[in-house]
């Protein structure tokens, strides 16, 4: 029994064995695990929000979301790095690669910490009232960013270490980690929330976010027999920092531009003055980003699906596995979309006991709903790209759906049916329907690309040819 514990939160070799089975194996725990993840965020805005501080708190610790995401996406970018490098290391069964790659994350992971427990607070005043966050909920915002910021270390070396253990095949443990803390998070928003209002949401987060981290490195530090850890690994090295960089950047970039694209029609959302349609906004969010779960998660399945058969070699089994990989998870967004809007009325009540409110925020994700589905397409052809080492191709697509057609658009649909004399709610409905727009060029775009395949000319430069440059650096 003990062993076959044991055996299902060990690494998985993903270069081996049919290749939906394989995946499903990573993608169903990643699933929960995104799903415990999402939890986080859902019961920081149902305890505020029900809390004596009401909907203006909620709206608060949504409007503070843009510019947390924007300080932090090139670091989530960077971690995304790390899991493909990992993941190639681990398929050519590189020890020393593998070893030194996992070494200099942690180093960077630290540096970073610091630079933004620096910048952040710093920041947040002057990036708050860039998006025109409205005086009822500046200070709550500043203050659950504040928090937030001086505890980055728990929520960086999470993402790092989650995603090294993605890379190796693992995720079932950080699922079980994610599970543990998700509790712990819930038990300390209900202990802070009264007396510390927005304030003491985030505190509740950033601990349970160092519980998250410290139980990641202890399950990694077990895993002697694939790497080692050594003060010398730990020690910066150009030509790995260069590579991590190289593959993460491109999807921190991807990340900030979607965070500014957010802040930018953030504003717009404030500009009509309205706490209750901000309100509705953060619920939106927090709900559909159930029935975005598929989608993530099967994207980051075949991100590390890619990598760790690039680094075997198997490159007809990257397109196999990706035509299987989309079936399943196009599938399952299209049972699970039906049922979150089915309860979203149920779970848009667990926010506020606001009828309007819930109406209005329903409204807004019948329009989204396709959407749900067709971003299975985005996020699992771009987790293949960027497994296989093009990360800039999805990064252009973020770049041209969302700066480029989606922000224009939302301003345009916006004050373009202002100027016709619509209703309010018409001209709030527009923010939307800009969205859903965006997402459907995104899938489009992405598939072309996809099918063009510049993505397979990343394979033409082998591996090998970096590990020949680490040995002549040694």
């Amino acid at each position: 029994m003990f062993q076959k514990l044991k055996a299902l939160f060990a690494p998985r070799d993903m270069s081996q064995g049919t290749p939906w089975k394989r995946i499903a194996e990573f993608a169903f725990p990643m699933l929960i695990g995104n799903f415990a993840q999402q939890l986080y965020n859902t019961v920081d805005a149902v305890v505020v929000g029900n809390s004596r501080w009401g909907y203006t708190a909620l709206a608060a610790v949504g409007n503070a979301s843009p510019v947390l995401n924007l300080l932090l996406a090139l670091f989530v970018g960077i971690s995304t790095g790390a899991g493909i490098l990992v993941s190639q290391y681990y398929g050519a069964r590189n020890r020393q690669g593998l070893s030194r790659t996992i070494g200099n994350c942690l180093t960077i992971t630290a540096i970073a910490s610091l630079i933004i427990m620096i910048l952040g607070p710093i920041l947040t005043g002057p990036l708050l009232r860039a998006v025109g966050t409205l005086d009822s909920m500046f200070d709550g915002c500043r203050d659950y960013l504040n928090i937030f910021f001086y505890g980055i270390a728990g929520f960086f070396f999470y993402n790092i270490l989650a995603g090294i253990l993605r890379g190796l095949g693992d995720s079932l443990s950080s699922l079980l980690f994610l599970m543990v803390t998700s509790v712990l998070n819930i038990v300390l928003d209900l202990l802070f929330v009264d007396k510390m209002g927005v304030a003491g949401v985030a505190l509740a987060t950033v601990i349970a976010q160092c519980v998250s981290a410290v139980l990641c490195l202890l399950k990694l530090l077990k895993l002697r027999d694939l790497f080692t850890l050594s003060r010398d690994d730990l020690r910066p090295r150009k030509t790995y920092l260069m590579r991590i960089v190289q593959l993460g950047v491109p999807s921190g970039v991807t990340q900030a531009i979607f965070s500014l694209a957010m802040m930018v029609v953030q504003r717009l959302i404030n500009g009509f003055g309205d706490e209750m349609f901000v309100a509705c906004n953060v619920m939106i969010m927090r709900v559909d980003g159930y029935a975005m779960l598929p989608n993530f998660s099967f994207g980051q399945a075949m991100g590390t699906f890619a990598g760790q058969n690039l680094g075997a070699r198997k490159f007809k089994r990257i397109e196999e596995g990706t035509k299987q990989g989309l079936i399943m998870a196009l599938l399952t967004a299209a049972v699970l979309t039906p049922l979150v809007l089915v309860g979203g009325p149920v779970l848009m009540r667990l926010f506020t006991p606001e009828q309007a409110l819930i109406d209005l925020s329903m409204h807004m994700m019948y329009i989204l709903a396709v959407g749900y589905i067709v971003m299975a397409i985005t996020q699992v052809l771009s987790g293949t790209m960027r497994g296989a080492g093009d990360t800039m191709t999805p990064m252009w697509i973020s770049f041209g759906t969302t700066i480029a057609l989606r922000v224009p658009l939302a301003y345009a649909l916006v004050y373009g049916f202002k100027a016709m004399g619509a209703a309010v709610r018409t001209q709030q409905t527009m923010v939307f329907v800009s969205m859903l727009v965006a997402w459907l060029a995104g899938a489009a775009i992405t598939s072309y690309c996809y099918k063009k395949g510049t993505w397979r000319k990343k394979q033409i430069e082998p591996l090998e040819k970096a590990m020949l440059q680490e040995k002549a650096v040694q």
